[in-house]
């Protein structure tokens, strides 16, 4: 029940993520972005793959869609900073 549970919070969190992705890539600004709330989620899932890894090593195996979803929202985290990176170039150019 446990691991369903951290699934249903990780998919809603996955939920989330295109759709900032859609808008930050759209808006073409960081207004209104954070680069720490990005880099705080980020280490986030990092920190959670860790514990999942651990438990794995400890002889608790982690089913196989869990690790999908934490590995999936590190992947759109991180497009998230990409995109919040291009978009800076954008705002500096847009200030000259």
């Amino acid at each position: 029940m446990e691991n369903i549970l951290e699934v249903l919070m990780v998919v809603c969190f996955g939920i989330s993520w295109p759709i900032n992705i859609f808008k930050s890539w759209k808006a073409k600004s960081t207004k209104g972005s954070s680069i720490l709330f990005y880099f705080f989620i980020w280490i986030g899932y990092i920190f959670g793959l860790g514990s999942k890894y651990i438990k794995l090593m400890a002889g608790t195996p982690t089913p196989s869609y869990v690790w999908f979803f934490y590995i999936l929202n590190t992947v759109m985290v991180s497009a998230g900073i990409l995109i919040y990176y291009r978009n800076l170039m954008f705002d500096r150019q847009t200030n000259l």
